[in-house]
Order: structure tokens, then sequence, then C-alpha cells
């Protein structure tokens, strides 16, 4: 406007000037407000699409495990027992891994027995308990330090915790060992 005086014409500059920054810094707030949404949105979505992926991947783990559709939604114990006990580098590696991921701490050593065959059933070849149950033992004594004084004497109890339990239930074995340490002739 030609009608302002010098004085005014400068006040008007530095009024347009501020409005400029000011819009200039509204539009930068709602860049950073649209960068974080954005990012606040596909964290969620990332984490679903991660979820939904492992279920998928795992559904389509347990249909290649199985190979059996009869045998309904969950994985086969005994196969898994098989897979776990075999003797190649990758199925120890995966042994070795599916040990980690139980948590013994403060269990007895019955109790993180129960727990870790709970998953899966032993397989019949000796070989392939001697695996899975120095993999336990180590992981036992890892969990509680100072519980056994070697994991050689975690395995044998083990072991033999095992065998014990098969004599005594397993109707195959004709000779049940005797169930109280007191002779009958007493």
């Amino acid at each position: 406007p030609d009608d302002l005086t010098p004085a005014e014409h400068q006040e008007l500059e530095n009024i347009r000037r501020r409005k400029q920054e000011l819009l200039d810094d509204i539009q930068r707030l709602k860049n950073e407000i649209a960068e974080v949404t954005s990012e606040i949105e596909n964290l969620g979505s990332t984490e679903e699409k991660k979820n939904m992926q492992r279920n998928k991947q795992v559904a389509m783990g347990r249909k290649k495990f199985n190979m059996d559709p009869k045998k309904g939604e969950g994985l086969n114990k005994t196969a898994i027992g098989d897979y776990l006990g075999e003797r190649d580098d990758f199925n120890i590696g995966v042994l070795h891994d599916f040990v980690e991921l139980h948590e013994f701490t403060d269990l007895n050593l019955v109790q993180a027995l129960r727990q870790f065959l709970w998953s899966f059933r032993l397989p019949g070849e000796a070989q392939k308990i001697d695996r899975m149950m120095e993999a336990f033992a180590q992981r036992y004594c890892t969990c509680n330090p100072g519980v056994f004084q070697s994991t050689d004497t975690c395995y044998i109890l083990s072991f033999a915790i095992i065998m014990l339990n098969t004599s005594l239930h397993n109707p195959n074995v004709k000779d049940k060992p005797a169930t109280t340490l007191v002779p009958s002739s007493v």
C-alpha cells in the first residue's frame, strides 16, 4: 500500500517476514508429525507382519515336519524326539538351541526332566537319548550352578532316572525293579 509511512512499511515488512517464519515452522512441525506418525504406524504393522509371517512359518514347518495330516494340529512328539536325537551337525545344533529355550533355574532335577521331556517323546535308540541327556545336563548345570560337581554327574543321574522310569512303566519290561528298598524277609 502506497499510503503507509516508511515506519509502517518497515513494520508491515517485519510482520510479513515473521508470518513466513511461522508458516515455515508450522510446515516443519507438520512434516515431523507426519514422519513420527508414519514410524509409529510402521512399527505396529511391522510387528504384526513379523508375527503373521512367523505364524505362517510355524504352520508350514509343522506341516512339513509332520507330513501326516492325521496327527492333528501339534507337532508329532515322536518325530521331534527322533529329529533332535540325530547326530548330524545341524540336528545337534537344533538340539542345543532347543535346550537353550528351557529355563531350569531353581527346579530340582526331576522337575527339570519333566519339563524337558514334556515337549517330545524320547526315541528308542540309546545313542539318541545319550545326546539329548548330555545337552540337557549341560543346560541344567548352567541354570543351576553348584548343584552338581560336574555335568557328568547330572548326565548320569538323569539317564539313570529315565532308565528306571522306563523299567517301572514300560509294559514290555517283564522283570520290574523292586519298588521298596526293604527286603521282603525282614
